[in-house]
């Protein structure tokens, strides 16, 4: 175990560092995180980050697999990965365009309608979105390709893919806390939902950006 710190230490560190600029910069996990927080509250959005975490580890495991090569010598397989993520993305943001505005009967001291999305879903947007996301899929190659040098065992690089997928999962656990907080959620108040709608038109907007050249 000493041997794999004094030996990797270097090349850990340099991929930390890298990836806390990547996972801080918005993307679409940025965008759904921060919508299930205003819109659904701390609990779900928790789960939507915790699932984003593992999404990370698809990528993980294709590259630990030799596909990642594959779809670097292929452009032809990555614009289809970019496609399906678009058209996922899309669903997403017309679904919270098309929000409705709450009821006058809903309860919320937050201004957030009562109709809630279940854990399950809640996990799987969080997954999906960081599953299909080109995004991370470029970073992946990019580290396994520039940063981790091919004598690495498959083992440290799963130790690098495990915490990156923590580091991620972590960083949106963060942002739900802070962003579901009443603070936060009593200044959206009962237009909340025009909120959801802005988050819908990021969604698509990005998804339109994975596709144009």
């Amino acid at each position: 175990m000493l041997e794999y710190v004094e030996n990797y230490w270097l090349e850990f560190l340099t991929i930390a560092s890298v990836h806390i600029l990547a996972v801080a910069s918005p993307g679409p996990d940025f965008a759904i995180v921060l919508k299930h927080s205003i819109r659904y509250g701390r609990r779900l959005a928790l789960i939507t980050s915790i699932g984003a975490g593992v999404g990370i580890l698809v990528h993980v495991s294709y590259s630990l697999l030799g596909i990642g090569l594959l779809i670097k010598a292929n452009p032809d397989l990555f614009t289809i990965i970019s496609y399906i993520a678009a058209a996922y993305l899309l669903y997403i943001g017309w679904g919270a365009i098309r929000s409705p505005a709450p009821s006058k009967d809903s309860s919320s001291v937050s201004g957030t309608s009562e109709v809630l999305i279940s854990d399950k879903k809640a996990f799987m947007i969080g997954f999906l979105t960081n599953g299909l996301n080109p995004k991370a899929t470029l970073f992946f190659l990019s580290i396994f390709a520039v940063v981790v040098s091919a004598d690495t065992p498959n083992l440290v690089k799963l130790a690098y893919g495990l915490y990156l997928a923590i580091a991620t999962g972590l960083w949106f656990c963060f942002l739900s806390v802070i962003l579901s907080s009443d603070k936060v959620r009593a200044f959206i108040g009962s237009k909340g939902y025009w909120f959801d709608r802005v988050m819908g038109a990021v969604l698509i907007l990005l998804a339109v950006s994975l596709v144009l050249p």
